[in-house]
């Protein structure tokens, strides 16, 4: 990084913030006319308090699309779709987030694009996220995390809530 008369730089700025997020140190040093010191470093919060940047829905897709085929997160829907929208709140159980107060269900309509979807095919549920043409991507889809076309895929449909990382 380089600082002018003791002004950061936008890039330098930049490349600190970013090596703050993910975990590193960045040396700062004092302008050219300052006598010589060390170096102060500055440390970055430890990764589990690092706060996620917020994703939009195509991101969300953009994460089960780039896993498809994936076996990875079998019997594991709800983390995926945590994943999927980088999200801090978390659920034991895909039933549990559609019982939740974390966000409103609908249960009618063509749930908009990156929206939760859920099913109620076992005591756990099942979730994925909508694509937005009434399809979705998740876990399970022929032992995979996979698309369909259609949210009646499985039975039991129960409805969609928003997607978010919240």
């Amino acid at each position: 990084m380089r600082i002018t008369n003791a002004r950061v730089t936008k890039t330098g700025l930049a490349a600190m913030t970013l090596a703050a997020a993910l975990g590193g140190t960045v040396a700062v040093s004092a302008p050219a006319s300052a006598a010589p010191t060390a170096p102060a470093v500055v440390q970055a919060a430890p990764q589990s308090q690092a706060v996620a940047a917020k994703r939009t829905a195509a991101q969300a897709i953009q994460w089960y699309s780039s896993r498809k085929g994936s076996t990875a997160y079998e019997g594991y829907c709800e983390k995926a779709a945590r994943l999927s929208w980088a999200r801090a709140t978390h659920h034991p159980t895909a039933i549990d987030h559609w019982r939740s107060s974390d966000g409103a269900r609908h249960t009618t309509g063509t749930p908009p694009k990156g929206a939760f979807v859920f099913w109620n095919i076992s005591s756990a549920g099942h979730v994925g996220i909508a694509d937005g043409k009434g399809g979705f991507w998740a876990t399970s889809v022929k032992g995979k995390i996979g698309h369909a076309t259609s949210v009646h895929y499985y039975s039991h449909y129960l409805g969609w809530k928003p997607g978010n990382s919240n």
